[in-house]
Protein backbone atom coordinates (compact mmCIF):
# COMPACT_ATOMS: atom_id res chain seq x y z
CA UNK A 1 0.00 0.00 0.00
CA UNK A 2 1.37 3.43 -0.95
CA UNK A 3 0.33 6.57 0.88
CA UNK A 4 1.13 10.23 0.45
CA UNK A 5 3.15 12.19 2.96
CA UNK A 6 1.28 14.49 5.29
CA UNK A 7 2.46 17.42 7.39
CA UNK A 8 -1.03 18.76 8.01
CA UNK A 9 -3.10 18.11 11.14
CA UNK A 10 -4.60 14.63 11.14
CA UNK A 11 -8.40 14.70 10.85
CA UNK A 12 -10.19 12.91 13.69
CA UNK A 13 -11.26 9.34 13.08
CA UNK A 14 -15.00 8.91 13.33
CA UNK A 15 -15.07 5.34 14.58
CA UNK A 16 -15.00 4.34 18.23
CA UNK A 17 -13.73 1.09 19.69
CA UNK A 18 -16.59 -0.91 21.18
CA UNK A 19 -14.39 -3.75 22.34
CA UNK A 20 -10.64 -4.22 22.32
CA UNK A 21 -7.53 -4.79 24.40
CA UNK A 22 -3.94 -3.61 24.35
CA UNK A 23 -1.34 -6.13 25.53
CA UNK A 24 2.10 -5.16 26.85
CA UNK A 25 4.49 -8.14 26.81
CA UNK A 26 7.79 -8.27 28.72
CA UNK A 27 10.09 -11.29 28.23
CA UNK A 28 12.89 -12.33 30.60
CA UNK A 29 15.35 -15.21 30.91
CA UNK A 30 15.75 -16.65 34.43
CA UNK A 31 17.85 -19.76 33.81
CA UNK A 32 18.97 -22.47 31.42
CA UNK A 33 15.70 -24.38 31.79
CA UNK A 34 12.68 -24.70 34.08
CA UNK A 35 11.07 -27.93 35.29
CA UNK A 36 7.42 -27.02 34.74
CA UNK A 37 6.00 -30.00 36.63
CA UNK A 38 8.05 -28.98 39.64
CA UNK A 39 6.86 -25.38 39.27
CA UNK A 40 3.26 -26.58 39.54
CA UNK A 41 4.11 -28.26 42.82
CA UNK A 42 5.85 -25.15 44.17
CA UNK A 43 3.22 -22.51 43.54
CA UNK A 44 -0.40 -22.13 44.51
CA UNK A 45 -1.56 -19.30 42.20
CA UNK A 46 -4.19 -19.81 39.55
CA UNK A 47 -2.45 -21.68 36.74
CA UNK A 48 -3.09 -23.70 33.62
CA UNK A 49 -1.03 -25.35 30.92
CA UNK A 50 -1.19 -23.24 27.80
CA UNK A 51 -1.91 -24.42 24.30
CA UNK A 52 -2.59 -22.12 21.38
CA UNK A 53 -6.31 -22.24 20.86
CA UNK A 54 -7.28 -22.93 17.28
CA UNK A 55 -10.61 -21.45 16.31
CA UNK A 56 -10.39 -21.38 12.51
CA UNK A 57 -10.07 -24.05 9.90
CA UNK A 58 -6.81 -23.55 8.05
CA UNK A 59 -4.11 -25.70 6.38
CA UNK A 60 -1.58 -25.43 9.23
CA UNK A 61 -1.50 -24.38 12.85
CA UNK A 62 1.01 -23.82 15.57
CA UNK A 63 1.23 -25.84 18.74
CA UNK A 64 3.67 -25.85 21.62
CA UNK A 65 5.69 -29.05 21.90
CA UNK A 66 6.13 -28.52 25.65
CA UNK A 67 3.15 -26.41 26.75
CA UNK A 68 4.28 -23.49 28.92
CA UNK A 69 2.64 -22.84 32.26
CA UNK A 70 0.28 -19.86 32.46
CA UNK A 71 -0.12 -18.08 35.79
CA UNK A 72 -2.39 -15.25 36.90
CA UNK A 73 -0.86 -12.77 39.33
CA UNK A 74 -2.58 -9.78 40.95
CA UNK A 75 -0.77 -6.47 40.50
CA UNK A 76 -1.27 -2.74 40.89
CA UNK A 77 -3.08 -0.88 38.14
CA UNK A 78 -0.84 1.39 36.09
CA UNK A 79 -2.56 4.56 34.79
CA UNK A 80 -2.01 5.29 31.10
CA UNK A 81 -3.76 8.56 30.35
CA UNK A 82 -7.48 7.83 30.34
CA UNK A 83 -6.67 4.10 30.24
CA UNK A 84 -5.22 1.78 32.89
CA UNK A 85 -3.90 -1.76 33.09
CA UNK A 86 -6.05 -4.54 34.49
CA UNK A 87 -5.41 -5.58 38.13
CA UNK A 88 -4.13 -8.99 37.04
CA UNK A 89 -1.04 -9.83 34.99
CA UNK A 90 -0.51 -13.06 33.09
CA UNK A 91 2.82 -14.84 33.40
CA UNK A 92 3.86 -17.49 30.89
CA UNK A 93 6.66 -19.83 32.05
CA UNK A 94 8.57 -21.71 29.34
CA UNK A 95 10.58 -24.88 29.91
CA UNK A 96 13.66 -23.37 28.21
CA UNK A 97 14.10 -20.77 30.97
CA UNK A 98 12.07 -17.82 29.70
CA UNK A 99 9.24 -15.97 31.44
CA UNK A 100 6.81 -13.65 29.66
CA UNK A 101 4.73 -11.13 31.63
CA UNK A 102 1.64 -9.62 29.99
CA UNK A 103 -0.31 -6.58 31.16
CA UNK A 104 -3.69 -5.99 29.50
CA UNK A 105 -5.37 -2.63 28.93
CA UNK A 106 -9.12 -2.71 28.15
CA UNK A 107 -9.93 -0.50 25.17
CA UNK A 108 -13.20 1.34 24.65
CA UNK A 109 -13.85 4.76 23.15
CA UNK A 110 -12.35 6.91 20.40
CA UNK A 111 -9.83 5.15 18.17
CA UNK A 112 -7.89 8.43 18.12
CA UNK A 113 -7.02 7.91 21.79
CA UNK A 114 -4.75 4.99 20.88
CA UNK A 115 -2.12 7.44 19.66
CA UNK A 116 -1.67 8.85 23.16
CA UNK A 117 -1.87 5.36 24.67
CA UNK A 118 0.91 4.10 22.40
CA UNK A 119 3.07 7.04 23.48
CA UNK A 120 2.37 6.25 27.16
CA UNK A 121 3.19 2.56 26.69
CA UNK A 122 6.50 3.21 24.94
CA UNK A 123 9.40 2.73 27.40
CA UNK A 124 6.96 2.90 30.32
CA UNK A 125 9.10 2.76 33.47
CA UNK A 126 6.28 1.72 35.79
CA UNK A 127 5.30 -1.24 33.62
CA UNK A 128 8.93 -2.29 33.28
CA UNK A 129 9.50 -2.12 37.03
CA UNK A 130 6.25 -3.97 37.72
CA UNK A 131 7.20 -6.76 35.30
CA UNK A 132 10.65 -7.04 36.87
CA UNK A 133 9.12 -7.27 40.35
CA UNK A 134 6.77 -10.04 39.26
CA UNK A 135 9.54 -12.03 37.56
CA UNK A 136 11.95 -11.69 40.47
CA UNK A 137 9.28 -12.81 42.94
CA UNK A 138 8.38 -15.77 40.74
CA UNK A 139 12.04 -16.75 40.28
CA UNK A 140 12.54 -16.80 44.04
CA UNK A 141 9.46 -18.95 44.63
CA UNK A 142 10.35 -21.53 41.96
CA UNK A 143 14.15 -21.46 42.31
CA UNK A 144 14.40 -25.24 43.00
CA UNK A 145 12.79 -25.83 39.59
CA UNK A 146 15.23 -23.59 37.68
CA UNK A 147 18.30 -25.24 36.17
CA UNK A 148 21.31 -22.90 36.34
CA UNK A 149 19.34 -19.87 37.55
CA UNK A 150 20.65 -16.49 36.49
CA UNK A 151 19.75 -12.82 36.87
CA UNK A 152 16.94 -11.55 34.64
CA UNK A 153 18.76 -8.41 33.50
CA UNK A 154 17.80 -8.44 29.82
CA UNK A 155 14.21 -7.72 28.79
CA UNK A 156 12.37 -7.56 25.47
CA UNK A 157 9.02 -5.80 25.23
CA UNK A 158 6.31 -5.86 22.58
CA UNK A 159 2.88 -4.20 22.30
CA UNK A 160 -0.21 -5.67 20.68
CA UNK A 161 -3.40 -3.71 19.99
CA UNK A 162 -6.38 -5.96 19.34
CA UNK A 163 -9.49 -4.25 17.98
CA UNK A 164 -12.44 -6.63 18.19
CA UNK A 165 -15.19 -4.27 17.02
CA UNK A 166 -15.56 -0.71 15.74
CA UNK A 167 -18.62 1.49 15.45
CA UNK A 168 -19.72 2.26 12.85
CA UNK A 169 -18.55 -1.06 11.45
CA UNK A 170 -16.22 -1.08 8.45
CA UNK A 171 -14.13 -3.78 6.74
CA UNK A 172 -10.71 -3.66 8.43
CA UNK A 173 -8.79 -3.31 5.17
CA UNK A 174 -10.83 -0.24 4.23
CA UNK A 175 -10.41 1.26 7.70
CA UNK A 176 -6.63 0.82 7.58
CA UNK A 177 -6.50 2.24 4.07
CA UNK A 178 -8.37 5.38 5.12
CA UNK A 179 -6.44 5.81 8.37
CA UNK A 180 -2.96 4.66 7.40
CA UNK A 181 -1.24 7.57 9.13
CA UNK A 182 -3.03 7.02 12.44
CA UNK A 183 -2.33 3.28 12.42
CA UNK A 184 1.35 3.90 11.62
CA UNK A 185 1.59 6.48 14.41
CA UNK A 186 0.21 3.95 16.90
CA UNK A 187 2.59 1.21 15.76
CA UNK A 188 5.59 3.56 15.91
CA UNK A 189 4.42 5.31 19.13
CA UNK A 190 4.80 8.63 17.33
CA UNK A 191 2.17 11.36 17.60
CA UNK A 192 3.87 13.74 15.17
CA UNK A 193 3.69 13.75 11.35
CA UNK A 194 5.21 10.80 9.49
CA UNK A 195 6.58 10.68 5.96
CA UNK A 196 4.99 8.53 3.30
CA UNK A 197 8.03 6.24 3.43
CA UNK A 198 7.69 5.80 7.20
CA UNK A 199 3.97 5.03 6.91
CA UNK A 200 4.57 2.50 4.14
CA UNK A 201 7.31 0.85 6.20
CA UNK A 202 5.13 0.61 9.33
CA UNK A 203 2.27 -1.00 7.39
CA UNK A 204 4.39 -3.16 5.07
CA UNK A 205 3.81 -6.44 6.94
CA UNK A 206 0.04 -6.94 6.53
CA UNK A 207 -1.91 -10.16 6.30
CA UNK A 208 -5.52 -11.30 6.40
CA UNK A 209 -7.28 -14.60 6.82
CA UNK A 210 -10.65 -13.28 5.62
CA UNK A 211 -12.25 -9.93 4.68
CA UNK A 212 -13.23 -9.47 8.34
CA UNK A 213 -9.70 -9.37 9.77
CA UNK A 214 -6.35 -7.64 9.23
CA UNK A 215 -3.09 -8.13 11.10
CA UNK A 216 -0.32 -5.53 10.83
CA UNK A 217 3.02 -6.47 12.39
CA UNK A 218 5.76 -3.93 13.03
CA UNK A 219 9.05 -4.22 14.91
CA UNK A 220 7.85 -2.91 18.29
CA UNK A 221 4.09 -3.36 18.04
CA UNK A 222 1.28 -5.06 16.13
CA UNK A 223 -2.35 -4.20 15.47
CA UNK A 224 -4.97 -6.91 15.05
CA UNK A 225 -8.43 -6.14 13.72
CA UNK A 226 -9.96 -9.45 14.72
CA UNK A 227 -12.39 -10.73 17.35
CA UNK A 228 -10.64 -14.12 17.51
CA UNK A 229 -6.89 -13.58 17.53
CA UNK A 230 -5.63 -15.72 20.41
CA UNK A 231 -3.46 -17.79 18.08
CA UNK A 232 -1.88 -14.73 16.44
CA UNK A 233 -1.20 -13.09 19.79
CA UNK A 234 0.36 -16.29 21.14
CA UNK A 235 2.77 -16.52 18.20
CA UNK A 236 3.70 -12.84 18.54
CA UNK A 237 4.33 -13.30 22.26
CA UNK A 238 6.50 -16.33 21.54
CA UNK A 239 8.40 -14.39 18.86
CA UNK A 240 9.23 -11.73 21.45
CA UNK A 241 10.50 -14.47 23.79
CA UNK A 242 12.55 -15.99 20.97
CA UNK A 243 14.11 -12.60 20.21
CA UNK A 244 15.12 -12.33 23.86
CA UNK A 245 16.74 -15.77 23.80
CA UNK A 246 18.57 -15.14 20.53
CA UNK A 247 20.05 -11.95 21.98
CA UNK A 248 20.94 -13.85 25.13
CA UNK A 249 22.75 -16.42 22.98
CA UNK A 250 24.55 -13.61 21.19
CA UNK A 251 25.78 -12.30 24.54
CA UNK A 252 26.92 -15.80 25.51
CA UNK A 253 28.81 -16.13 22.24
CA UNK A 254 30.56 -12.81 22.85
CA UNK A 255 31.60 -13.96 26.33
CA UNK A 256 32.80 -17.32 24.99
CA UNK A 257 34.89 -15.58 22.31
CA UNK A 258 36.40 -13.27 24.92
CA UNK A 259 37.27 -16.27 27.10
CA UNK A 260 38.77 -18.09 24.13
CA UNK A 261 40.91 -15.07 23.25
CA UNK A 262 42.15 -14.77 26.82
CA UNK A 263 42.84 -18.51 27.03
CA UNK A 264 44.82 -18.52 23.78
CA UNK A 265 46.83 -15.58 25.06
CA UNK A 266 47.85 -17.57 28.14
CA UNK A 267 48.55 -20.82 26.34
CA UNK A 268 52.01 -21.49 24.91
CA UNK A 269 51.69 -25.03 23.68
CA UNK A 270 50.61 -28.17 25.48
CA UNK A 271 53.32 -28.04 28.18
CA UNK A 272 52.42 -24.48 29.16
CA UNK A 273 48.78 -25.45 29.26
CA UNK A 274 49.49 -28.22 31.76
CA UNK A 275 51.88 -26.11 33.86
CA UNK A 276 49.51 -23.18 34.19
CA UNK A 277 46.38 -25.24 34.67
CA UNK A 278 44.58 -23.48 31.84
CA UNK A 279 42.87 -26.66 30.71
CA UNK A 280 39.88 -25.30 32.63
CA UNK A 281 39.48 -22.57 30.03
CA UNK A 282 38.59 -24.87 27.12
CA UNK A 283 36.33 -26.81 29.47
CA UNK A 284 34.43 -23.66 30.44
CA UNK A 285 34.17 -22.60 26.79
CA UNK A 286 32.82 -26.07 25.93
CA UNK A 287 30.23 -25.75 28.71
CA UNK A 288 29.07 -22.43 27.28
CA UNK A 289 28.80 -24.03 23.84
CA UNK A 290 26.70 -26.89 25.21
CA UNK A 291 24.40 -24.52 27.14
CA UNK A 292 23.96 -22.37 24.04
CA UNK A 293 23.20 -25.39 21.85
CA UNK A 294 20.62 -26.70 24.34
CA UNK A 295 18.90 -23.33 24.58
CA UNK A 296 18.88 -22.88 20.80
CA UNK A 297 17.31 -26.30 20.25
CA UNK A 298 14.76 -25.82 23.04
CA UNK A 299 13.58 -22.45 21.73
CA UNK A 300 13.39 -23.50 18.10
CA UNK A 301 11.63 -26.78 18.88
CA UNK A 302 9.11 -25.23 21.27
CA UNK A 303 6.69 -24.13 18.54
CA UNK A 304 6.00 -26.47 15.65
CA UNK A 305 3.75 -26.57 12.63
CA UNK A 306 0.97 -29.11 12.95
Amino acid sequence: MTVTATNTPVPPIGQVIRRGTAYAHFAYDVGLSIQLDQVEALISENKQRETIRRTRRAPTYFEYQAPPLRLAQSCDRVPLGRFATAPTAEILVFDFGAVSVTFSVPLEGAFDDLRALADDLYDNTRLLESSQTLVEALARSIRPAIVKPGPSNRVEDYMIYQIESLEPAEPPAEFVGRNALAVAQILRAEQGPLSAQEIDDALSCRMSFSPSDVTIIDWNAAMLFDAEADDVRAVLEFSNVELLEMRFLDDQLDRALDRATEALGRMRGFVSTVLHGSAADPRRIAELQIDAALLYESVNNALKLM
